[in-house]
């Protein structure tokens, strides 16, 4: 009876101190689980914008995140070891309680204990504060990534290898998305989430672009610039000036491809006040600056760069050959990025007019990226620059007036045609 009573009392005793550490397992593991999301979720630009702040936490975060492999690696070790000795200790236990049925009842209760505990509620609430726990959870996993690190160097070793066999290398592959896709992605997302209105992602999407569009996309054409014969007496070139809406004008002499010089609107008002407003006095020749040709390819953010080094907002735009294409300025850079900027002095040009019958009729001119822009439509604009040039792409021709196309989700009827120009499309979203 004695024997009994104290055998009782050990196995009593045993599933006690076997439960609770089983428990303290299932807690590690969740640790692990929660660790582990918590880390690989939390906000990258926030942790490196506190750890330069000084917070010894985000230090840590950042320092961990650097070798996400490494992190993994040491986590999924912690989180296995604890998840497999818990199931062991489950399974032994039940066993000796109901015999061999136990290896199912353990099965059963271990696999409901560690998806809630462990892996669900964990990783739910890492979800929910990335950030915070990442800061809570560093110096533990700094630890566990530091004892492990032998283990892990080896399964590290042993996996490339392996790949290595099947003609996988991952020794050298790098993130599949770069800084500038990540924010673009994060853009949209929000946009999609109402989180930004549609004038916002489209200036800050621009912001991303410069860097990939040249200034042959925005200059203003050589067929609609403004320009002045330096041969014309003063009297034509001082009217053309005033009644000119820009306030930089190229001067050519004789060929409108020999551009010789740039006139600014204030040095011919100090010209004439200094002639004392007797026109033969006032001499273009002296007051124009030099002009500055820059090449068609250059990108925007090239091109910015240099407005802002020279401290002049106007260039003349030449193709390889050192041919007049067109000009830009300052503003349609900065236009690109925030959208057309008006003034009292602008003239105004239609461009693009809604239809009542929900179609828009185009002007053949209009920018391919203004009318993205405008009307919320993604018409792609690597092979033309403007409407009637991704028309005539697309066709393959001219086409003539009254023909009619589709591509792109989008009908093209040519309206307006000047000799080989289109000037005149309707267009018409096809319903899908």
């Amino acid at each position: 009876m004695d024997v009994a009573t104290d055998a009782a009392s050990l196995l009593n005793s045993d599933f006690w101190i076997t439960a609770g550490i089983i428990f303290v397992l299932l807690f590690l593991s969740g640790f692990f689980s929660g660790s582990e999301t918590a880390l690989t979720a939390a906000s990258r630009a926030r942790i490196h914008h506190m750890a330069k702040d000084g917070n010894k936490g985000a230090k840590r975060v950042a320092k961990l995140i650097e070798d996400p492999e490494r992190l993994i690696g040491a986590i999924l070790l912690g989180n296995n070891l604890v998840n497999i000795l818990a199931s062991a200790l489950a399974t032994s236990l039940l066993m000796r309680l109901v015999g061999e049925e136990g290896v199912v009842y353990a099965t059963l209760v271990m696999t409901a204990l560690v998806l809630i505990f462990s892996e669900v509620l964990p990783k739910s609430y890492a979800i929910a504060n990335p950030d915070k726990m990442a800061l809570k959870v560093a110096f533990f996993i700094q630890i566990i990534v530091a004892l492990f690190a032998p283990i892990v160097h080896l399964v590290r070793v042993i996996v490339r290898f392996t790949l290595r066999i099947f003609g996988v290398d991952i020794s050298n592959i790098e993130s599949a998305l770069t800084a500038h896709e990540e924010l673009r992605g994060t853009i949209d997302l929000h946009r999609k989430e109402g989180g930004l209105i549609k004038e916002d992602t489209h200036m800050l999407g621009s912001i991303l672009d410069l860097d990939e569009i040249t200034i042959e996309d925005v200059m203003v054409h050589r067929s609609s610039m403004h320009a002045i014969d330096i041969k014309t007496s003063p009297d034509v070139i001082i009217t053309q000036v005033v009644r000119s809406p820009y306030t930089r004008l190229p001067v050519y002499d004789g060929d409108q491809e020999n551009i010789v010089g740039v006139l600014h609107a204030k040095d011919v008002l100090r010209a004439l006040r200094r002639a004392g407003g007797q026109m033969h006095r006032f001499n273009i020749r002296r007051i124009m600056v030099k002009p500055w040709f820059v090449p068609e390819t250059t990108t925007l953010k090239e091109q910015l760069n240099a407005f802002l080094e020279r401290k002049t907002h106007f260039a003349l735009v030449v193709d390889e050959y050192g041919a007049i294409q067109g000009l830009v300025t300052l503003e349609d850079i900065l236009e690109e990025i925030v959208g057309d900027i008006a003034d009292e002095h602008d003239f105004e040009v239609p461009g693009v007019r809604p239809l009542p019958d929900g179609a828009v009729q185009v002007e053949g001119t209009v920018s391919l990226r203004e009318l993205n822009r405008m009307m919320d439509w993604h018409l792609p604009d690597d092979e033309a620059t403007t409407i009637a040039g991704l028309v005539i792409h697309e066709a393959e021709t001219i086409p003539i007036v009254g023909k009619k196309y589709k591509f792109h989700g989008f009908q093209f009827e040519i309206t307006a045609r000047k000799r080989n120009q289109i000037t005149g499309i309707k267009i018409r979203k096809i319903q899908s």
